[in-house]
């Protein structure tokens, strides 16, 4: 998922059903696709707050190998319990 590519719709459903069902991330999951969205996403069309291409290349090359490889559902919502953990810890 570089520059030239998007995850796929079929990819978007997994990972929003396995947040849907832990209620207590979804506020977390709303923080982090802002966090990491693209300074002034709000200027391009579609508006849609996405990750730098470029840092989504990075982090999915450490996890996966791959840039290309689309993150395991499972794997969103583990990243999504840490972020929520060390948000915790900074207060």
């Amino acid at each position: 998922m570089t520059a030239g590519t998007r995850p796929s719709a079929r990819w978007i459903v997994r990972a929003a059903t396995a947040v849907l069902v832990h209620p207590g991330l979804w506020w977390t999951a709303l923080m982090q696709l802002l966090v990491l969205a693209s300074p002034g996403w709000w200027r391009h069309w579609p508006p849609v707050p996405r990750p730098d291409a470029a840092y989504l290349g990075f982090r999915l090359q450490t996890a996966y190998g791959d840039p290309e490889h689309e993150p395991e559902p499972a794997d969103v919502v583990d990243y999504l319990k840490w972020c929520r953990r060390m948000r915790g810890l900074a207060r």
